[in-house]
């Protein structure tokens, strides 16, 4: 469906004369919940729109935001949009160089920044900053110099009674080709570039999004959505786009480590994850088993096993149907209780969704897909729905979306949604378009007969062997992912005879499980184990057995630590900086294939 150009601001507020809860979003801040109506959402957007105005924000210009996801995160955006200027966020995790290289390069007029503890990697440096002019801690502050949220807000209170026609004025001139985003892509590779989204591209890709949602717009209307992804990453916030424009409160939640508590108190009908999330909940779900005993326990692992073999394209029929029925009534029901007892269904991007996950979710009665896209385009390209479903596939193309594969099998893409090009960065900007203007994604893929995509790897991902075949690593992560041993994992082999890993088990959930067989681990490191190694060892033959000769994982090497983005070799999204864990890691890289050639292999 085709949908006519229009702003962000405009979705916002046909949402809001939607919203039959009047409460537009709570936020979960110290073990207590801040709620903020409709009323007072418009009144906080007018009042900081305005003070951001005193501190010199005009039309076109760029302010950063560096906060944590919260409610406060929409009010400033949507108050630097209603100014006609463009917000820049900013992850919470990145660090000072990286923060104080976009405040340079998008100029940034203003700095927002959640508290204290967020601003201190910033503060050496932001009187170097020339473009800064002010800077504003959305919390309670205490440095002196800095002025909170509430300080901004009653400027714009005392320049609204001044002028009280301006606000209406400045936000009448917003059009939908106007930039609303200026995107720092996390970048794998290199420093990062700065896509330019306007209004329309992230609006469009909201309306067409829409169309593919699990749930009924208007006969579930007054559930709740729940948010726990940074909305510095543009799939969340398109998504809270989305649930503002189709009337829905968001609730933003404080403690992913208790990721099922908050959902228990939340009971969403709906949220958007990343698959680390569901495998993580489906592995916390196969561990509560251990608590039940006897027939409770038979019953609960049967009903688990027969939904890891659910086929969500093909679902079952007859006596198998009745299986799954019975499953339902004893076991699933009870998981979806823990869900909070109204979630619908879950949306899963940013990186592969194994078809095990997907079919395991489907299958205990709550729908689970996954999309595909990039920040360059607003950022969705497909995704499934209840009537799209096909283990392994990213889905087909949303509508207004063209898609095709390149030559050297790279997916391109055209639509709405594509931005405007890299700020500040002409050549790049050339480079990322074919000279017929299709978008280059950097990802290697296939479509299949009935439209549907299939992700291989991301191009810069592949690698080639000294043997001259070439391997896409990313399938083979995720199968050894699919491990409940395998916490992390980097297939490397470039310029190689063979392939090998890097693997960072999950040393607790085996410490639990051994221990419950009647093997003691000794205490502290555990890299060198051989009873692990040889756990591990027989995860990577399963993995290898379904794979062709040169693709298989001959050696590994049992990391002591995970990859975490504060190390480096992971970006803000968590995709691996292949990269940067070569570099860092290069001493147990090269091991492996000197002890390979020691032993002849």
């Amino acid at each position: 469906m085709k949908y006519e150009p229009t702003t962000l601001l405009e979705l916002t507020e046909r949402g809001l004369k939607k919203n039959i809860t009047n409460i537009l979003a709570e936020t979960k801040r110290f073990g207590k919940w801040h709620r903020t109506d409709i009323d007072d959402f418009r009144c906080k957007v007018k009042y900081f729109a305005l003070g951001l105005y005193q501190l010199g924000v005009r039309p076109g210009d760029k302010v950063a935001l560096h906060s944590e996801s919260c409610t406060e995160w929409l009010i400033c955006d949507h108050a630097i949009l209603s100014l006609g200027a463009t917000n820049v966020p900013i992850y919470a995790t990145q660090p000072g160089e990286q923060i104080k290289y976009i405040l340079e390069n998008s100029e940034a007029k203003v700095y927002i920044v959640y508290n204290d503890k967020l601003f201190e990697s910033v503060k050496p440096m932001i009187k170097g900053i020339e473009s800064v002019r002010g800077v504003v801690n959305i919390l309670e502050t205490s440095h002196g110099k800095l002025k909170s949220m509430d300080d901004v807000i009653r400027m714009g209170r005392a320049k609204d009674d001044e002028d009280p026609e301006l606000f209406d004025q400045l936000k009448s001139k917003i059009k939908p080709d106007d930039l609303a985003s200026l995107i720092y892509t996390s970048g794998t590779t290199g420093v990062p570039k700065g896509a330019m989204l306007t209004h329309n591209n992230i609006a469009s890709n909201v309306l067409n999004t829409i169309e593919h949602a699990p749930f009924d717009v208007e006969a579930d209307r007054g559930g709740r959505m729940l948010s726990y992804l940074p909305l510095s990453h543009v799939l969340e916030r398109m998504g809270t786009y989305m649930y503002l424009y189709i009337g829905y409160p968001i609730y933003f939640i404080e403690d992913l480590e208790n990721f099922m508590g908050e959902m228990q108190e939340v009971k969403p009908i709906f949220f958007i994850t990343v698959p680390r999330l569901l495998e993580k909940v489906h592995a916390g779900i196969k561990e509560k088993g251990q608590e039940l005993s006897g027939i409770k326990k038979s019953l609960f692992y049967w009903a688990i096993a027969l939904a890891e073999k659910y086929d969500v394209e093909h679902p079952p029929k007859g006596l198998q149907s009745a299986k799954y029925k019975f499953a339902d009534k004893v076991v699933y029901t009870k998981i979806r209780e823990a869900f909070g007892g109204k979630m619908i269904g879950i949306i899963s991007g940013g990186a592969a969704l194994s078809p095990l996950i997907m079919n395991f979710f489907n299958a205990i009665g709550i729908y689970c897909a996954q999309g595909y896209g990039l920040t360059e385009t607003s950022p969705v390209l497909t995704v499934g729905d209840p009537q799209h479903m096909r283990p392994g596939s990213v889905g087909p193309a949303i509508d207004d979306i063209q898609l095709k594969i390149a030559e050297d099998g790279e997916i391109l893409a055209k639509g709405p949604n594509v931005m405007k090009g890299y700020y500040k960065l002409p050549e790049e900007t050339k480079n990322a378009f074919t000279e017929d203007g299709w978008f280059r994604t950097g990802d290697i893929g296939k479509i299949d007969d009935d439209g549907y995509l299939y992700i291989t790897d991301r191009k810069k991902a592949l690698f080639k062997l000294s043997t001259g075949k070439y391997v896409a690593p990313q399938p083979i992560e995720n199968a050894l992912v699919d491990s409940p041993y395998v916490d992390q994992v980097m297939v490397i082999g470039n310029e190689r005879k063979f392939c090998s890993a890097l693997i960072i088990p999950d040393y607790k959930k085996i410490r639990t499980d051994l221990e419950e067989k009647g093997t003691k681990l000794p205490e502290g490191e555990l890299s060198d184990n051989a009873t692990i190694i040889n756990l591990i060892q027989k995860e990577v033959d399963h993995v290898n057995k379904d794979l062709p000769k040169w693709e298989k994982v001959k050696r590994f090497k049992l990391m002591k630590e995970p990859f975490t983005i504060d190390k480096g070799e992971l970006t803000p999204t968590l995709k691996m900086k292949r990269p940067k864990i070569l570099d860092m890691h290069a001493e147990a890289v090269e091991s492996i294939y000197r002890e390979a050639e020691q032993v002849g292999k």
